[in-house]
């Protein structure tokens, strides 16, 4: 696979990031102060990510609205243009979920699809549509300060609110911005064309919004306790046992991989995800067995790490249903039994 670079590749470099990887995208994982300084930023002040990564596919024209009610899990009857909405594409077969998927509803007849950055090409042949991520760069800024921040360049962009979405010029770029996000805290994302990002996105250091790369990304979803596909979505993982039931619209005519989700509705679901707390500062990674009081295993861990904001270890983990939330655990990391408490999440409650 090709490495394919943001159109900010240069920005992160020069901010002396280290480049990492991801989804064959070469991306920042932190900047100079760190990924526990950039977590802490995002917390108490402002931070701004780079996901130009996450694809984007338009779609457009007439039936549109038709064509994605008729595939992916969501309603978008319950929202309508200039909205946001959280869905899941399904496969058909088993229901795991395929991608977990932000609509943004632009216009009309008009539709930014924001899939992960591998699944790009699936969701185009999914729902159609044009993909459009190599024309654009996406810059989400999220924190409490964040909004004041952006004010202080681009008012209008500040005042979009949660979940909704608008065409706004930022830096004098035609851009769309969202209430959107993936920190836990209140903030925008900012789809820029390419010739505008650097405008953008040295606009945002100028009013004092701090750098992050993916670790600090990583441990904020996770302390708010937001799935990661491939971790707590992905193949044989289905929406209710993520407990995402509420993107499933069980009241519209269908979508992709219903038929199976009904099933397993009917039946049960086999295991469920909740959220472990440990003590200390070793953390339990992705495939950690768990056992419960007994010694009998019950789980995996699906994520796993340090909780800045927390001063200690938390884990998102599949278990048995009969697993309960106050319950005593083991997790194996490497041969040492650590022990954890089921608890409820998310682990840092989310800021609206």
């Amino acid at each position: 696979m090709t490495m394919k670079f943001s159109p900010l590749d240069a920005h992160h470099r020069a901010l002396s990031a280290k480049m990492v990887p991801f989804g064959g995208w070469a991306m920042p994982l932190a900047y100079a102060d760190g990924t526990l300084a950039e977590h802490a930023a995002c917390r108490t002040s402002a931070t701004m990510f780079d996901v130009s990564h996450l694809g984007t596919v338009r779609v457009e024209g007439p039936g549109s609205l038709q064509r994605l009610q008729a595939v992916l899990t969501n309603d978008l009857g319950k929202i309508g243009p200039g909205r946001a909405q959280y869905t899941h594409l399904l496969n058909e077969e088993d229901a795991s979920v395929l991608d977990d998927i932000i609509v943004w509803w632009i216009e009309e007849d008009v539709f930014d699809v924001m899939p992960n950055a591998s699944n790009t090409d699936r969701v185009v042949s999914a729902l159609g549509g044009v993909d459009t991520t190599a024309t654009r760069a996406v810059i989400a800024v999220q924190g409490p300060d964040a909004r004041r921040m952006i004010a202080s360049f681009c008012i209008d962009a500040s005042e979009v609110p949660r979940f909704n979405v608008r065409r706004i010029e930022v830096c004098g770029h035609p851009c769309v911005v969202a209430g959107t996000g993936y920190t836990g805290e209140d903030g925008i994302e900012i789809a820029v064309p390419i010739d505008g990002a650097a405008d953008v996105w040295n606009a945002l250091l100028q009013a004092g919004v701090t750098p992050a790369g993916l670790g600090a990304r990583d441990t904020l979803r996770l302390e708010a306790a937001l799935p990661l596909h491939g971790h707590e979505l992905g193949e044989g993982i289905t929406s209710l046992q993520a407990g995402l039931e509420w993107v499933v619209a069980w009241n519209k005519n269908g979508f992709r991989g219903r038929t199976a989700l009904e099933a397993e509705k009917a039946r049960g679901i086999a295991r469920r995800l909740i959220g472990i707390s440990i003590d200390g500062r070793r953390p339990a990674r992705d495939g950690s067995t768990i056992v419960d009081a007994e010694g009998a295993e019950v789980g995996f861990v699906s994520s796993g790490n340090f909780s800045p904001t927390l001063g200690h270890c938390v884990a998102l983990a599949f278990v048995s249903p009969s697993v309960s939330v106050g319950d005593k655990v083991q997790l194996d990391v490497r041969g040492t039994k650590i022990p954890g408490t089921v608890v409820t999440t998310p682990f840092v409650e989310k800021k609206k």
